[in-house]
């Protein structure tokens, strides 16, 4: 009984089309978020510090995943909003096994299916254990400051403002190119 609960509070999050904003006062992150870095899917180092005073979304990607065409609205909004608007897409292998491919591999079928030019990153995970630092801050409310949701699929959104302050969450089933996002870039 208590599986099929969870399940269904599993599911019901991940075909939501509700995501969490914080409506609320600014909240000033606990840890500050330029003071992160990662790994490009080219290996090289990527430091947040540069994307001071720019509009963040922060999406874990998947190749093989029903959300997959997401990459082309991602790309999209790339187009439409940068330089003002950085996307970074965070491949990992996290849910299902969708991304099963080596950076190499993701970002050649990145590149020619989807024509994608935003940042990708290396593949890693975003949840559990094993969590990067980046979902690490994204999804624990003492670094972020309120949210402490987790990815719950592939394609989960987080948008962090020109400050550096997280302002948005959204699951899955919410597109990139949504009122809901959109009307915060």
């Amino acid at each position: 009984m208590k599986t099929t609960i969870i399940i269904l509070i599993m599911l019901t999050s991940l075909f939501s089309n509700k995501g969490q904003q914080n409506t609320g006062k600014i909240v000033e992150p606990a840890e500050d978020f330029y003071a992160l870095s990662f790994k490009t899917i080219r290996g090289e180092t990527f430091s947040f510090e540069q994307l001071r005073g720019k509009k963040v979304l922060l999406v874990n990607t998947a190749s093989k995943c029903g959300f997959t065409p997401q990459f082309k609205e991602l790309e999209a909004l790339n187009k439409e909003y940068a330089p003002n608007l950085v996307i970074l897409g965070f491949p990992s292998n996290d849910f299902m096994k969708q991304d099963p491919g080596t950076n190499e591999e993701i970002l050649e079928f990145c590149e020619i299916n989807y024509g994608v030019t935003f940042q990708m990153m290396e593949k890693s995970s975003v949840k559990g254990k094993d969590q990067n630092p980046v979902f690490r801050w994204l999804s624990d409310k003492s670094k972020n400051g309120w949210n402490t949701s987790a990815p719950g699929w592939n394609f989960s959104k987080y948008l962090v403002d020109e400050k550096g302050r997280l302002i948005g969450f959204w699951p899955s089933k919410v597109k990139p190119n949504d009122p809901q996002i959109l009307e915060m870039l």
